[in-house]
C-alpha cells in the first residue's frame, strides 16, 4: 500500500495488539493509531487493559500477538532506541527520597549520557516550568503529592522527548494540583510534544485527550474525540431527578418506570436518583411534573464522557 506523503505516519501503530499472561488476557487484539502531536486517552475501569497497554508501548512488556511499532521502530528490536526518545510518568512516583529535588533531575539525566553540565541545564529549566525551582535543594521526602507528580513530570522531560507516556498522572491529588498538571501537559502539547494518558477521571480525559479510546474487558470498545462520543452514545442533556425515601414517596417510587414511559429515549434509574437523556432536560423536567411527579431535587445539565463511561463499561460498583 501506498503512503499518502501529506500525511505523517503514526507515532504509536498498533493492529490486533494483545498482552496474556498465562491463561489471561489483559488486552485483546485491539487496533488504534497515535498521530505527532496529539493528546491520546486510554479510559476504562480497573482491569480493563490500559496499563498493559502503556507498558507494552512503553517497551518494558514484550508484545504476546499483534502488530506495535513506535517511531515506526519494533520495541521487540529496538527498545532501546524507543526508549532513548520517550519520556513516562508511570502511576508510582518512584523517586529517590534521599537525593534533593535538583538531583533527582541530574542523575536521571545522566542515565540517557547527558553531561552533568547538560543534565544541569535542563534540569533548572524544567523545574522552573513546573514551578519547583524554590524547592530544588530540598528533599523529596516531605514534599505534597502534587509536587512529586510535578517532579515525576520535569523527570520524564529530562530528555527532551518527543512521546510522553502518563499512566493515571493525577491519581490522588487536589483539584488545585490537577489543574496545575493540565495546565502543564497541555504547554507540553502546544510545544509538540505527543501525550499518551490512561485516566480513570473523565473530566481530565475531555480537558487533555483530542482523541480517546474507552476500554472494557480487555478490547476497545469505542473511539473518537469526547464530543463525538458525547454526540454518539448520550443525549445532550441530563435530567436527574431525586425522590424522598420516605414511607409517603414508596409507591412513587416504585411505579417511575411506567410513569416516565415514552418521555425519553433512555431512562436510568439508580438507587439514589433516575436518570433522564434526553435532548431538552427542561422539556422533560416539565413533561415529569405533568405526569404527577414531585421529585424532591430536579438537575439538568450536559451530558459527559461520564455518561458515556457508565453507558458503556457498567455501573458495576453501584450495583
Amino acid at each position: 500500500m501506498t503512503e499518502n506523503p501529506g500525511i505523517a505516519p503514526p507515532i504509536i501503530h498498533a493492529r490486533g495488539l494483545t498482552k496474556r499472561f498465562g491463561s489471561f488476557t489483559a488486552v485483546d487484539g485491539i487496533d488504534f493509531d497515535v498521530a505527532p502531536g496529539e493528546a491520546f486517552g486510554f479510559l476504562g475501569p480497573n482491569g480493563a487493559g490500559k496499563t498493559s497497554t502503556m507498558r507494552m508501548i512503553g517497551t518494558v512488556s514484550p508484545v504476546t500477538s499483534g502488530k506495535l511499532t513506535v517511531f515506526g521502530l519494533d520495541p521487540a528490536e529496538d527498545g532501546a532506541r524507543i526508549r532513548g526518545r520517550l519520556g513516562v510518568v508511570p502511576q508510582a512516583d518512584t523517586l529517590d527520597n534521599e537525593l534533593s529535588v535538583l538531583e533527582n533531575l541530574l542523575i536521571y539525566g545522566r542515565y540517557f549520557d547527558l553531561s552533568w553540565a547538560e543534565s544541569r541545564r535542563r534540569a533548572v529549566e524544567l523545574l522552573d516550568f513546573v514551578q519547583l525551582t524554590e524547592r530544588s535543594a530540598d528533599k523529596v521526602e516531605p514534599l505534597s503529592g502534587g509536587m512529586k507528580r510535578r517532579l515525576v513530570i520535569a523527570r520524564s522531560l529530562i530528555n527532551e522527548p518527543s512521546l510522553l507516556l502518563l499512566d493515571e498522572p493525577t491519581t490522588g491529588l487536589d483539584p488545585q494540583a490537577r489543574h496545575l498538571l493540565w495546565d502543564r501537559l497541555y504547554r507540553l502539547k502546544q510545544r509538540g510534544v505527543t501525550l499518551c494518558l490512561t485516566t480513570h477521571y473523565m473530566d481530565e480525559a475531555e480537558q487533555l485527550c483530542d482523541r480517546l479510546v474507552v476500554m472494557d474487558q480487555a478490547r476497545i470498545v469505542a473511539e473518537g474525540s469526547p464530543r463525538q462520543l458525547i454526540d454518539r452514545y448520550v443525549t445532550r442533556e441530563v435530567l436527574e431527578l431525586r425522590f424522598r425515601r420516605d414511607a409517603d414517596e414508596t409507591d412513587d417510587s416504585a411505579h417511575l418506570d411506567g410513569r416516565l414511559e415514552g418521555l425519553a429515549e433512555r431512562i436510568e434509574q439508580l438507587p439514589d436518583r433516575v436518570l433522564v437523556y434526553t435532548a431538552d432536560g427542561e422539556a422533560a423536567a416539565a413533561a415529569a411534573y405533568e405526569r404527577g411527579l414531585r421529585p424532591a431535587s430536579v438537575l439538568v445539565r450536559r451530558a459527559t464522557l461520564e455518561d458515556v463511561f457508565l453507558s458503556l463499561t457498567g455501573r458495576s460498583l453501584v450495583e
